[in-house]
């Protein structure tokens, strides 16, 4: 499958960057081995997939160089033909350490530099690593984002990252970073389906000049705290009922939503199979009705809350006007 069908977007430097990509969280804890791993990137490499999300929060960096590299070796990609979007860590934001916290991920991946580089989440965090208090939070640092987004834009006159985002960011803390930015963020990486459709979030960042990158698009159902009686976009019958009229999944229906909203979208597969279906979104529209009927759905449902930090200053999800 030709990745020349690919939709590109632009981000506000220039830069373009292919609006579906893959995702990589959890992928070697779901499928518990380094070589699998390591095959289902190079087997979404062969189907087209060109923009590949990592983390190092997600320990598979290391495993992710090889696949990319063995495909470059292979001849059947080269390096500018790759967009590799990493993130820096709550313990890193130090601005010291964001520096050597970027080398360390571009060693692993080896590579000289990554197309994309976020800020994974608003709040820092001790720098030892899971720290906690007696009631099981995490212990802050206290170190403000503005620093760090500081130290990442050095990164970019570095050449370390081409562009550089937040993830998890809300309203306010968009503003507080473009109040001192001289290097305005691409990108924010957030939850976002049907059920939490983040329209709010979206008009701001379009006025902004700034992309929506949507994580989790089909609802995470696999989320090892999902709780019984948490309803699964992947069931719900509205979207069986679109999916049923365009004669798709149900995943390739949510997919689609993403992309005709301009929202840059990054789900997430181990299995060959379900990378290519995931990847054949391009013969077909949803019409202007379905797109609004999806987001009717909406119901700001968030799964990623992050429970163990809702008390530091810079969590992002209690006021996000």
């Amino acid at each position: 499958m030709a990745s020349n069908v690919m939709k590109m977007v632009k981000f506000n430097n220039g830069q373009l960057y292919p609006i579906l990509g893959l995702g990589t969280w959890t992928a070697t804890a779901i499928i518990d081995d380094s070589q699998q791993f390591i095959s289902s990137i190079k087997s979404a490499i062969d189907i087209g997939y060109r923009h590949i999300d990592c983390a190092a929060y997600y320990h598979n960096e290391k495993q992710l160089g090889k696949a990319i590299n063995d495909k470059i070796l292979e001849g059947v990609i080269k390096r500018d033909e790759l967009f590799i979007t990493s993130k820096l860590w709550n313990d890193k934001h130090r601005s010291e350490l964001v520096e050597e916290a970027l080398k360390n991920t571009l060693n692993d991946l080896c590579l000289s530099y990554v197309d994309l580089y976020l800020i994974h989440w608003p709040f820092g965090t001790s720098e030892e690593p899971n720290a906690t208090d007696s009631e099981g939070r995490l212990l802050g640092s206290g170190i403000s984002y503005l620093e760090t987004w500081k130290a990442l834009e050095s990164c970019v006159q570095k050449g370390l990252t081409k562009s550089i985002g937040v993830s998890n960011f809300n309203i306010k803390q968009l503003k507080d970073i473009l109040e001192i930015a001289s290097i305005k963020p691409v990108v924010n990486q957030v939850e976002c389906h049907p059920y939490l459709t983040q329209n709010k979030m979206k008009e701001f960042c379009e006025s902004n000049g700034i992309l929506l990158i949507g994580y989790a698009p089909l609802g995470s159902a696999k989320r090892s705290w999902a709780e019984p009686e948490d309803i699964a976009i992947l069931d719900d019958p509205i979207v069986k009922q679109i999916a049923d009229k365009y004669k798709k999944t149900i995943a390739q229906i949510l997919i689609k939503f993403q992309i005709q909203r301009g929202v840059i979208v990054i789900p997430k597969s181990s299995n060959s199979e379900r990378q290519k279906e995931n990847f054949d979104i391009w013969d077909f529209e949803l019409t202007t009705q379905d797109i609004d009927l999806l987001e009717s759905l909406n119901k700001n449902a968030r799964y990623f809350e992050f429970n163990s930090a809702k008390h530091l200053k810079d969590y992002p999800f209690f006021d996000e006007a």
